[in-house]
C-alpha cells in the first residue's frame, strides 16, 4: 500500500501535505484556474444579466435563463468527454506504440523491445497508459455524476502507482540484463 503520508509524486519523504505537492507542474495551476473560472464567469454573466438584460431583451427571461443553463451544463458534459477521451487517446496511443507483446508483459517473456519507447504519448508521460486508463475512470465517473466512480478512479491511480514501484525496476532489471549479455 502506498503511504501517503510519507511519499511524495518523486518518490521522496513528505514533511507535510504541502511538500507532497510537485508545484512545478503546469497541470496544478490550470486547474486552479479552472475552478475559479466557473464561479468568475457565473458572476459576470449574471451581473451582465442583472444590469443589461442581454439575454432577456433578445429572447425573454425563461428561455434565456434556460439557454445559459444549457449552455453551462453542455460545457461541463463537453469537459467530461475531452478527459475520457484524452485518456483513451493516451491508451490507444500507448497500445500502438508498444504492440501486444509491448503491452502485455511480452518482455517477462523474453520478447524485449528494441529500445525505449520515445515517441509520443511516451515524450510527453512515463506511463501514459496507466494515465489514460486512470481519465477514462474520471471522465465516466463525472459523466454520469457518480461520486462512487470518483472514488474507483482515485482507488486506481494509486493501484497504477503502486504498480509502477514494481514494474519499473523490474522491467529496468530485464532490460540491463540483456545489454549485460549482448556486451559480451
Amino acid at each position: 500500500m502506498v503511504d501517503l503520508i510519507h511519499m511524495n509524486g518523486n518518490g521522496g519523504s513528505c514533511t507535510s501535505i504541502l511538500s507532497c505537492i510537485d508545484w512545478r507542474q503546469p497541470s496544478l495551476y490550470a486547474s486552479l484556474v479552472s475552478i475559479m473560472a466557473s464561479p468568475l464567469i457565473w458572476n459576470i454573466v449574471a451581473r451582465n444579466e442583472y444590469k443589461r438584460k442581454t439575454l432577456t431583451r433578445a429572447v425573454g427571461p425563461y428561455i434565456g435563463c434556460s439557454i445559459w443553463n444549457i449552455c453551462h451544463a453542455g460545457c461541463k458534459q463537453v469537459s467530461r468527454g475531452i478527459i475520457f477521451l484524452a485518456g483513451n487517446s493516451l491508451v490507444g496511443t500507448s497500445f500502438w506504440r508498444l504492440g501486444f507483446y509491448g503491452t502485455y508483459l511480452g518482455d517477462y517473456f523474453g520478447i524485449l523491445m528494441n529500445g525505449r519507447v520515445e515517441a509520443f504519448p511516451f515524450n510527453v508521460l512515463n506511463h501514459p497508459m496507466y494515465v489514460g486508463s486512470t481519465l477514462c475512470f474520471f471522465g465516466a465517473a463525472l459523466w454520469y455524476e457518480r461520486p462512487a466512480g470518483l472514488l474507483v478512479a482515485v482507488y486506481v491511480h494509486f493501484v497504477y502507482v503502486t504498480a509502477v514501484k514494481f514494474e519499473e525496476p523490474f522491467t529496468v532489471m530485464i532490460y540491463a540484463e540483456r545489454g549485460a549479455k549482448s556486451s559480451k
